[in-house]
């Protein structure tokens, strides 16, 4: 079996629930990987920057990965999403959007924006815990992911 990238996941969703079953879906998968969360885009890059909250390193390890909602209040996943993947000291983290909509306007915006994937969130629990260990083999067992450079590496 590959050896799996331990790294932080950071999953910014605004839906108790959802991060709920992230968190029991990936224990289901026995995914390793530490996962945090974040409940909007204003607040998730606070954590990339380290702001507030988040100025202690320790409080905010950089995300190998990042799990984003694209419906959020304050800024929605699209603007976060913008932002990220225009700062050249976050560009390289991926960034798989994770949300309800199946549209196909909301599919190919993400890409444009810079998204690195995008899945439709499953119905059921079971298709969760499919996804994550779908997620697991692709980007921590197969994919070599950049190690965290710049200013905001922990």
């Amino acid at each position: 079996m590959p050896h799996r990238k331990l790294v932080t996941i950071l999953m910014a969703d605004d839906d108790i629930d959802d991060r709920e079953f992230a968190r029991t879906a990936m224990q289901e998968s026995r995914l390793m990987n530490e996962l945090r969360f974040v409940e909007d885009g204003e607040e998730l890059l606070d954590y990339l920057y380290r702001r507030g909250a988040y100025s202690d390193p320790k409080n905010a390890p950089r995300p190998g990965l990042i799990l984003l909602d694209l419906n959020m209040p304050r800024k929605d996943g699209r603007e976060a999403l913008r932002e990220i993947k225009s700062d050249p000291t976050l560009r390289q983290i991926p960034v798989v959007v994770l949300t309800t909509s199946k549209a196909e306007e909301d599919i190919l915006r993400s890409y444009d924006l810079g998204a690195n994937c995008f899945i439709s969130k499953p119905v059921t629990f079971d298709g969760l815990v499919e996804v994550v260990k779908v997620l697991d083999k692709h980007w921590f067992q197969i994919v070599e992911l950049p190690r965290p450079a710049g200013p905001h590496e922990t």
